[in-house]
């Protein structure tokens, strides 16, 4: 069991004020607050170890070379990856996406293939696939949602023909908080002979994911929302595809040789981390996954599923109020309405009280189109959130109400 007041000691921005009140965050689906275990490891790795990896014989180089590949082989645990060089360190979920989109794009799209995303995919993994439709005159097919925001699973099957490539989905909504059931998408694309892409940014710090298990060809997720530095992502990819796929970019560290004639690549995972890594990012990555470790990653997933329940309950006390994806199956996420009031009036009141909440489309505006509306108000929670901050959130709304009417 989670001691949430001990944790939440861990986190120093909890600790501020903001217009004079104890801050409530609530956006931790834009991007999560920082254990200090990341933040002292960070700073220590600046302050007495900083140097290039991998191209130094000094002391420092060596060093920091070490601490880095720990740290690759720290993401390889966290995921259950049969080996450490099926991880690849990018910038976050949407240059992993990018990764392959292009690189898989260069290979094997051609006129008139076909790719699969869904209706409720955030913008990172919807104009990635656009973008190599647009070059390679390929078409993207669209799995849809119902009105809980579920996916219609019975759709999929007539989506898969002889020219369907790839599969790309969101293990998690951004928006709605549905978990989907990835491992039987999988299964059906397999059936069909498409790899499979997951998008698994909102999924990564909610619970645990097992990659052999889910059987997944890609997997990718952003340091920053699970606790760790910005500017550090991750794409998993089983070693067969990412041997065969030519590299995203080219620079240094990415190659074996180079002359005038002919450029030999590196070996992975290097081949796909042209130019100098962030290497700092990834070591505090992996701090912020040994912490979820420590904690708990089922006890974690239990508290929040808690806080859902709890959260589902008292918002739903509030007339006028509309939730906004309801599968059986999601995570601690509250995308809501408030009857005549717009989202945006009523962030900046419960900003005025303390409360950190996300207002607008989400970078998911298909989802917003589907519901016929121009975007919602989204309180995401960790596991750092508590019921008595649910509290102050429905109290804020009841007075926002009263305001605006």
């Amino acid at each position: 069991m989670l001691n949430i007041d001990e944790i939440r000691k861990d986190f120093p921005l909890l600790e501020r004020k903001v217009h004079n009140f104890p801050l409530v965050y609530m956006d931790n689906g834009a991007t999560t607050q920082k254990p200090r275990i990341v933040i002292e490891t960070i700073k220590q790795l600046y302050s007495r170890q900083n140097s290039s990896i991998h191209r130094g014989v000094h002391f420092l180089s060596e060093q920091i070379t070490d601490i880095f590949e720990n740290a690759r082989n720290a993401v390889k645990e966290f995921l259950n990856a049969a080996k450490s060089h099926e991880i690849i360190f990018t910038s976050g979920a949407t240059g992993s996406i990018n990764t392959i989109a292009y690189s898989f794009g260069e290979k094997h799209i051609g006129p008139e293939d076909e790719i699969i995303v869904s209706e409720m995919e955030h913008h990172a993994n919807i104009v990635p696939w656009q973008m190599l439709c647009e070059r390679k005159r390929a078409k993207l097919k669209i799995l849809p949602i119902d009105d809980n925001g579920k996916l219609q699973i019975d759709h999929l099957e007539n989506l898969f023909s002889r020219k369907t490539k790839i599969l790309a989905l969101t293990h998690v909504s951004n928006t709605l908080g549905t978990i989907n059931p990835v491992k039987k998408i999988i299964e059906i694309a397999h059936t069909h002979n498409v790899p499979v892409l997951i998008d698994g940014a909102q999924a990564i710090q909610h619970g645990t994911v097992d990659v052999r298990d889910l059987d997944c060809d890609f997997y990718v997720f952003s340091g920053h929302k699970v606790y760790g530095p910005n500017g550090i992502g991750v794409l998993y990819g089983k070693e067969k595809w990412l041997e065969e796929l030519p590299p995203y970019q080219g620079g240094g560290d990415m190659i074996k040789s180079v002359t005038f004639k002919k450029t030999i690549y590196n070996d992975i995972p290097f081949k796909f981390e042209a130019g100098t890594i962030n290497y700092i990012g990834a070591i505090g990555l992996s701090k912020a996954l040994e912490y979820l470790n420590r904690l708990g990653k089922q006890d974690i997933e239990d508290y929040e599923t808690e806080l859902l329940k709890y959260g589902t309950e008292k918002l739903n006390e509030i007339e006028g109020l509309r939730i906004y994806g309801n599968a059986e199956n999601k995570i601690c996420v509250f995308s809501f309405l408030l009857e005549g009031i717009h989202q945006y009036d009523a962030g900046m009141v419960l900003d005025k009280m303390g409360i950190a909440v996300r207002t607008g489309t989400h970078c998911a505006q298909p989802v917003m189109d589907r519901f016929g509306i121009q975007g919602t108000i989204r309180a995401s929670l960790a596991f750092y959130n508590t019921k008595s901050e649910i509290d102050r959130l429905v109290e804020a709304l009841f007075k926002v109400k009263q305001m605006f009417q």
